[in-house]
C-alpha cells in the first residue's frame, strides 16, 4: 500500500472559505456585505506582507463567484462556497480551466499579458466567471502594466481580475484605481497563538503556552511562517511535550529576563558583567544578531512604557519581566533611551554584517557601556559654550544606573573625583540695566556667547524695567530664549526677574538698529561732493567699508628745506 505523502501544516490547514481565514474581520465584512447586495468588482487588489492571506484569499474569492452548490442549482455568487460542487473542487486542486493563476515574478512580459487579453473575449466553459489571479503583480514590466490597462478598465462581464503583492508601491496608480484595494494585515500574536493552539490539539501534539507565544512573536504577523515553524518544533520535539526552552533553542532566541539582566548591566557600566552574560546567551545557542534585536526590542519597550506607562510591547503585560521593566524605565531618561536606541541599531547592522558577530556584538556592548558616563549633547554644548568650555562636572540627565539600580544623575566613571558645581558670582551691587545693550554687554562679561547673540538678533525690546523684561521673540529665537534669560538675569544679578513675551510690535533688535545705522551712515557719505565725484567717475563703484580717521592715522607734515 502506497504511503500518503507528509502535508506540512501551511498547507494542510489553508483555509478553504472565509470562516477560517483569521486577522482580516475588515476584509470578510467587506466581501460579505458586496456578495450580498450583488455589489462585487471587477478587479481586487490584495496587498500584505507575506503569509497573512493574500493568495488563499484570491482563490476563496475565486470559489465563492463559481459556487453552484452540493445540488448544482446555485446561479448566483455566494460568500459561503460550499466546497462540495466540481468548481469548488476543481479551484482547490487548480485545475479548473477558467481560473488561472499567473505568477508575475516568472512571467512579466507584455507576451504573457496578451494571452489574457486574446483570452478573456471568450466565455468561461466550466464555470460561471473567467477569474484572472496574478501573484506579486509588482514584477510585471512596465508594457505588460500598460498592455493591461484597458482591459482592466472595461473587461467582459463574465470576467474578474484578482492581483496579490508584497509591494504595493510598485504598482501603477492607473492600475490602483482600477481595482478595488484590500490591505490584509498582520496577525496579532496573542490571535496567532491562540490559532496554534487549535492546530496543535487537532494534530495531537502537546505544547507549552509560552512556546507558542514564542513562534507567535517569531513570526512577526505571519500565518505562514508561524505554521512552519510550529511543524519545525513537532518535528524538533520527537514526540514528547514540546516546551518553552526546546523552542527558544530551536529559534536561538534569548531569554527575556537574561536580556533584561544584560541591558540593565549596560546601562549601568557593568562592563565585565555585561559581557559575561553575553557569552553565556551565546553558549547556549543565542545568536548574536537575535540579542541585538532583542536589546532594540527592550529599549522600545521602556521608552513605550516611559511616554504611556500602559504601553504594551515586547514584554507580556503581567509577566515578571514587564514589572521589572516599568521599573528600570523610571530610572532612565528618555535622552538616554533614545541614545542607546541609536547605538544599539548602528551595532545590529555592524553584527548582520560582521564576518565575526559575536565580536561585533561585543564591541558594540562595550560602546554602550561606556556612553552611559556621557551627559546628553545638548547640554554637553550649552555647558561648553556658556562656561568657556569648563563644563560643571556633574552632569544632569546622564543615563547611568547605579550600582543598587537607582538613576544616578551625573555618574562620573569608576575612579574619577567628582567635583561640587561652582555656582555663578552675585555682585555686591546689581549692575543697572536701563536698555539692551547693557544685557548684552553683561552676557559677554559672563562668557555666554550663544545667549549674546541671541539677544542681539531676536529680542524686539516692548519694555525695560528693574526686575522686568518684556520683549517680542524674533521667527529665529529659540524656544527657551525667555527661560534662559530669566535665569541667567538672575543668575548675574542676584535678583529675581521676569520675563515675558508680548505680541507688542517692539523695537527693532540691536543687529536691525546697528544695521540701519550703518546704511543711513554710508547714504551719508555718498552724498558728499568729493565721493560723489569719484563714483560717477567710476560706474559701478561700491562703498565696501568706512573707516573713521583719528590724530594718529594722520601723517604730520613733511619738514621744508633748503633746495
Amino acid at each position: 500500500m502506497a504511503q500518503i505523502p507528509y502535508r506540512v501544516l501551511a498547507r494542510k490547514y489553508r483555509p478553504s472559505d472565509f470562516t477560517g481565514l483569521i486577522g482580516q474581520e475588515a476584509l470578510v465584512r467587506t466581501l460579505t456585505n458586496a456578495f450580498a447586495t450583488g455589489r462585487i468588482a471587477h478587479a481586487f487588489m490584495l496587498t500584505g506582507v507575506r503569509g497573512v492571506g493574500k493568495t488563499t484569499t484570491a482563490r476563496i474569492i475565486a470559489r465563492a463567484l463559481n459556487c453552484i452548490g452540493p445540488d448544482g442549482k446555485r446561479t448566483e455568487p455566494t460568500i459561503q462556497p460550499c466546497g462540495q460542487c466540481e468548481p469548488c473542487i476543481s479551484i482547490a486542486e487548480s485545475r479548473n480551466v477558467d481560473v488561472q493563476e499567473m505568477d508575475a515574478a516568472s512571467r512579466t512580459g507584455i507576451d504573457d499579458i496578451r494571452e489574457i487579453i486574446e483570452g478573456v473575449r471568450y466565455a468561461p466553459v466550466a464555470a460561471r466567471y473567467k477569474v484572472y489571479i496574478i501573484d506579486e503583480v509588482h514584477m510585471l514590466s512596465k508594457q505588460a502594466f500598460n498592455g493591461l490597462l484597458k482591459t482592466l478598465e472595461e473587461p467582459p462581464p463574465h470576467v474578474k481580475f484578482i492581483f496579490a503583492t508584497t509591494e504595493i508601491r510598485k504598482v501603477p496608480v492607473t492600475v490602483l484605481s482600477r481595482c478595488q484595494r484590500f490591505d490584509l494585515r498582520r496577525i496579532d500574536s496573542a490571535e496567532l497563538a491562540a490559532y496554534l493552539a487549535t492546530l496543535a490539539e487537532k494534530e495531537q501534539v502537546k505544547i507549552e503556552e509560552g512556546a507558542l507565544a514564542l513562534i507567535a512573536r517569531a513570526a512577526e504577523g505571519s500565518a505562514r511562517d508561524s505554521l512552519s515553524l510550529l511543524d519545525q518544533a513537532i518535528a524538533h520535539g520527537e514526540g514528547e511535550t514540546i516546551t518553552t526552552e526546546t523552542v527558544r533553542q530551536m529559534l536561538g532566541l534569548a531569554d527575556r529576563g537574561r536580556v533584561l539582566d544584560l541591558f540593565e548591566k549596560l546601562m549601568a557600566g557593568n562592563i565585565a558583567e555585561a559581557l559575561e552574560d553575553l557569552r553565556s546567551l551565546y553558549d547556549a545557542g543565542a545568536d548574536p544578531l537575535a540579542v541585538m534585536q532583542d536589546l532594540l526590542e527592550t529599549t522600545h519597550f521602556l521608552t513605550r512604557v516611559k511616554v504611556a506607562p500602559a504601553a504594551q510591547g515586547f514584554f507580556d503585560g503581567g509577566s515578571g519581566e514587564a514589572k521589572r521593566a516599568a521599573e528600570l524605565a523610571k530610572q532612565l531618561p528618555v535622552p538616554a533611551l533614545t541614545r542607546a536606541w541609536q547605538m544599539l541599531l548602528k551595532g545590529l547592522f555592524e553584527v548582520r554584517d560582521a564576518t565575526r558577530p559575536i565580536s561585533a556584538c561585543e564591541m558594540a556592548l562595550i560602546r554602550l557601556a561606556y556612553a552611559s558616563d556621557l551627559p546628553p549633547t545638548d547640554k554637553l554644548v550649552r555647558d561648553l559654550l556658556d562656561n568657556g568650555a569648563k563644563p560643571n562636572p556633574p552632569l544632569e540627565g546622564g543615563s547611568r544606573l547605579s550600582p543598587r539600580g537607582n538613576f544616578g544623575e551625573g555618574s562620573a566613571p569608576r575612579g574619577a573625583a567628582v567635583r561640587a558645581p561652582q555656582p555663578q558670582p552675585i555682585p555686591d551691587s546689581a549692575p543697572t540695566l536701563s536698555k539692551l545693550e547693557d544685557i548684552v554687554a553683561l552676557a559677554a562679561a559672563n562668557n555666554t556667547p550663544i545667549l549674546k547673540v541671541n539677544i542681539e538678533n531676536d529680542i524686539h525690546l516692548v519694555r525695560l524695567e528693574p526686575g522686568l523684561l518684556e520683549f517680542r521673540p524674533g521667527p529665529r529665537a529659540p524656544r527657551t530664549l525667555a527661560g534662559d534669560l530669566q535665569q541667567k538675569l538672575r543668575d548675574w544679578t542676584g535678583q529675581r526677574w521676569t520675563v515675558s513675551i508680548s505680541n507688542s510690535p517692539g523695537q527693532p533688535t540691536i543687529a536691525e538698529q546697528k544695521k540701519a545705522a550703518k546704511a543711513a551712515k554710508l547714504e551719508s557719505i555718498m552724498q558728499q561732493p568729493m565721493v560723489r565725484a569719484v563714483l560717477d567717475r567710476f560706474p559701478g563703484a561700491e562703498i565696501v567699508a568706512v573707516r573713521e580717521i583719528v590724530k594718529e592715522d594722520i601723517a604730520p607734515p613733511m619738514p621744508e628745506t633748503d633746495s
